[in-house]
């Protein structure tokens, strides 16, 4: 027998082996598990170890929202992944060491290893739905508007396409509804001239009046807003708030809605 034929002969005795007698120390992070009870189709599994010395842990960005003494080290794959079918994120029963924090679902980094892509999904519940997020956030750890990138849809192109922000968004493109625009319903409980003090995702809601008060000051003229404690609707030109002129629908004019 030729050398490279007793080489692979070698290689298909070892697999076969492995088959039959499991090697413990090996199938504990690649395992291939039956398909159902009846069934002798295999799934695989990949699994790495609970290791808290891992000098990764000591990384913000690998442990934040992790506990290592609960969460397995990350498996790298040192290759494009490529599927003709998806790639899924479940739930399951301790999902904080599954997902950060039990919702982090995506992350992608930038060049500087900080900067990262981040969808996540139920964080929140707000008008009472749970939201899923997505969103480009900077180098440093904390919920202030500065930290928080451009996430841009539509194209890569400059000065082009749809770009959201904390607290903003700018389209450099044409907005076309098919249903109604309802202008910003604000008053004097909705803002707040200060901004409150500590972290803004535990000051949620005063920090939105701030947000408010802020935008409506800075937004130049074309802003434009419904006075709630007045009933009217003003606009800003050159640089003057001012009222829009209203009147009733014609004689015969009605909407069932």
């Amino acid at each position: 027998m030729k050398l490279p034929q007793l080489f692979f002969f070698f290689i298909i005795s070892n697999v076969a082996f492995a088959q039959q007698k499991p090697d413990s120390s090996f199938t504990k992070y690649y395992n291939l598990v039956k398909g159902s009870e009846f069934s002798g189709q295999k799934r695989i599994e990949l699994q790495s170890d609970i290791d808290t010395t891992w000098n990764r842990w000591k990384e913000r960005g690998y442990s934040f929202g992790f506990v290592p003494s609960k969460t397995p080290m990350y498996t790298t794959v040192n290759g494009i992944l490529s599927t003709p079918y998806m790639i899924q994120v479940r739930g399951n029963a301790e999902e904080r060491n599954k997902k950060r924090w039990g919702y982090h679902v995506f992350e992608g980094y930038a060049k500087d290893d900080k900067s990262r892509i981040t969808m996540l999904v139920n964080k929140h519940v707000e008008m009472e739905k749970p939201v899923a997020e997505l969103y480009y956030y900077s180098t440093v750890y904390n919920h202030d508007e500065t930290v928080y990138n451009w996430f841009k849809i539509g194209s890569d192109v400059r000065q082009h396409s749809f770009m959201f922000g904390r607290d903003k968004a700018l389209f450099y493109g044409s907005l076309k509804l098919t249903n109604a625009l309802t202008l910003g319903s604000i008053g004097k409980t909705d803002i707040s001239t200060t901004k409150p003090e500590g972290d803004d995702e535990q000051n949620a809601e005063k920090d939105a009046k701030y947000v408010n008060y802020k935008e409506l000051k800075n937004g130049g003229d074309g802003t434009i807003f419904y006075d709630k404690d007045r009933d009217i609707v003003v606009i800003r030109i050159k640089g003057k708030w001012m009222k829009v002129a209203v009147e009733a629908l014609p004689e015969g004019v009605e909407y069932g809605f």
